[in-house]
């Protein structure tokens, strides 16, 4: 199958740090945690509470897709963490994949690939997509994840403060034209994680 990168997303509090990590151990592979990506400077604007603009978030953005290339490359698998919360931002990380690189850019392609769904069915694709970079989406209601929040910033385990949600919540898009599975964060994360490994296999993403 080649190289995969499996991009665990959502708004903060999610749960996509912890489901990434007990999905890299899961597959054996290595975890990359995108806010590690991020610069002093977005950090400093996250811990006061202040959003990220476009400006701020393409960088980071770019430095997270240029690592999972470097796994692509190689042919390994990797789990990355990562909100990923517009199409746009998306798109700059399926661009990791080359082979969606090259046809993102083939203007006289005349048949559409068969996608998967995250529904479990197959349809042609009404876009382009990737068989080497996929989206996994957490979602959980505002409470949950809210209460989630103020456990960490108790606790002190992240920079980011918990004013951000909402506009996370008003951020986070997915486009009808987007293969991305959507998965229950209210389930145990063990669960979450096996759940995310069946629908690898199902679809055969994994080698």
């Amino acid at each position: 199958m080649g190289g995969l990168a499996i991009i665990i997303m959502g708004v903060t509090g999610s749960g996509k740090s912890t489901i990434g990590t007990l999905l890299a151990k899961a597959l054996d592979c290595n975890f990359i945690d995108a806010d590690d990506f991020h610069s002093a400077e977005n950090k400093e604007k996250m811990h006061n509470g202040t959003p990220l603009t476009d400006e701020d978030r393409i960088p980071w953005l770019e430095a997270v897709r240029d690592a999972m290339i470097d796994y692509i490359i190689k042919d390994k698998i990797v789990v990355v963490a990562c909100s990923a919360l517009q199409p746009k931002y998306r798109e700059i990380l399926l661009l990791a994949d080359p082979e969606y690189a090259l046809d993102s850019y083939d203007s006289n392609k005349k048949t559409k690939p068969i996608s998967f769904s995250s529904n479990g069915g197959r349809q042609h694709a009404k876009s382009l997509f990737s068989r080497k970079v996929v989206f996994m989406c957490l979602q959980a209601s505002a409470q949950l994840i809210a209460s989630r929040l103020d456990i960490r910033e108790k606790q002190g385990a992240h920079f980011m403060s918990p004013n951000l949600l909402q506009s996370q919540i008003d951020l986070l898009r997915i486009d009808d034209t987007e293969d991305i599975f959507l998965l229950d964060a209210t389930l145990s994360p063990e669960l979450i994680t096996k759940n995310i490994q069946r629908k690898l296999s199902e679809f055969q993403l994994l080698s």
